[in-house]
């Protein structure tokens, strides 16, 4: 038997990162020093093969994972966080590898599939008019003044790779990234339909607005806040279906119009001088009175992929591949993929309700990359 067993040191710190381990926390489970896990991650050393069976069961990945190629780290100056102010770098950290595993899948699904190109434009110049960006991109995509139906839906169409976060923490909306041209959103999964609908618009204003900017900075979450209310929930058709006189329980039924929480729709009549100051400030105390702040009244159905779904079914299909039988394709514990799949893949095959666009354009199908 081997002294020791060569491993693939970015894997070890992305398994390390995905499950929130510090280096001196992984020590302490593996009952070794803080030197010896550091030589691991620096390529110094490498782990005996009963060191190397630990490492595997204490992080929860099989032991194929540390023997592939190198995963690429996301650098954190280039990703968009949604709450990156009430974040610790633990949680960030965990974000950031599982963001690394999303693109591992990604890459091994482009190998497969031509999947639809981007349609973003660079908006950076509107960043301080985040209303006049939010109504240029729904011109550029066809939308006009229309409720959006599934934002999920509308983003993959246009060409933007969506994954679910899997990290049960109120901190974690959701984040987004440039991946060379490819626009990646994660989604965090346990939140409710209208709230994570508003995080695929915010992230959707960061890959618009501040591609080319440092993220992070308040201005820009104000501008990404202020698109996506825009974008939801545009003036006119607002304005167009509001009554004159607005209470709690007329929010309650207008909500339902844009898919938005009833805190965003209050907040979106206050903006656009529908109501006033007062009206505003009585109806943000009533809804904190209800409750509705952290339990959203008559939730609308969590929204769904229509990609993944379409991938998954072609790939059993073809090639008689399963949820585990990926997972093992890519090294990963099949609980990982599920992880990035969770609460994207629910909805029939098709995906599509009657009239609405196939994010794989005229034809309805995938294209197999031969």
């Amino acid at each position: 038997m081997p002294e020791s067993v060569p491993i693939n040191r970015t894997r070890l710190l992305t398994a390390r990162k995905r499950r929130g381990l510090t280096i001196t926390e992984l020590a302490e489970k593996m009952e070794l020093d803080v030197r010896t896990i550091s030589s691991y991650e620096s390529g110094q050393k490498s782990p005996s093969p009963a060191a190397l069976v630990r490492l595997a069961r204490v992080l929860g990945f099989p032991l194929e994972f540390f023997e592939g190629n190198d995963i690429e780290a996301i650098d954190p100056a280039g990703v968009s966080f949604r709450s990156m102010s009430r974040m610790s770098a633990r949680l960030r950290d965990t974000a950031l590898g599982q963001g690394a595993l999303a693109i591992e899948f990604l890459d091994w699904l482009e190998r497969r599939f031509e999947l639809p190109e981007p349609r973003l434009v660079d908006l950076r110049y509107d960043a301080e008019a985040p209303e006049g960006a939010a109504d240029s991109l729904r011109r550029l995509w066809g939308i006009g003044e229309l409720p959006i139906r599934n934002m999920v839906h509308l983003l993959e169409a246009n060409g933007i790779r969506v994954f679910s976060l899997s990290i049960d923490a109120r901190e974690m909306d959701a984040f987004s990234l440039w991946r060379g041209n490819t626009p990646i959103v994660m989604l965090n999964s346990f939140k409710s339909a209208e709230h994570s609908r508003f995080d695929s618009a915010h992230e959707l204003a960061h890959l618009v607005l501040h591609r080319h900017l440092a993220p992070g900075s308040k201005i820009a979450e104000a501008q990404a806040d202020a698109f996506a209310s825009a974008f939801l929930m545009p003036r006119a058709s607002v304005l167009a279906n509001c009554p004159a006189f607005i209470t709690v329980d007329q929010l309650i039924q207008l909500k339902a119009i844009w898919g938005v929480s009833v805190s965003a729709l209050n907040y979106r009549l206050h903006k656009i001088g529908r109501t006033s100051d007062w009206q505003y400030k009585a109806l943000c105390i009533e809804i904190s009175k209800r409750g509705y702040r952290t339990c959203e009244p008559n939730e609308m159905p969590r929204e769904s992929s229509i990609v993944l779904p379409k991938l998954l079914a072609s790939l059993h299909k073809d090639d008689g591949l399963t949820r585990s039988a990926i997972a093992a394709a890519l090294k990963l514990p099949p609980g990982e993929l599920n992880d990035l799949l969770f609460g994207l893949t629910v909805s029939a095959i098709d995906g599509n309700r009657k009239g609405e666009p196939s994010p794989f354009g005229r034809k309805a199908d995938l294209r197999l990359v031969k």
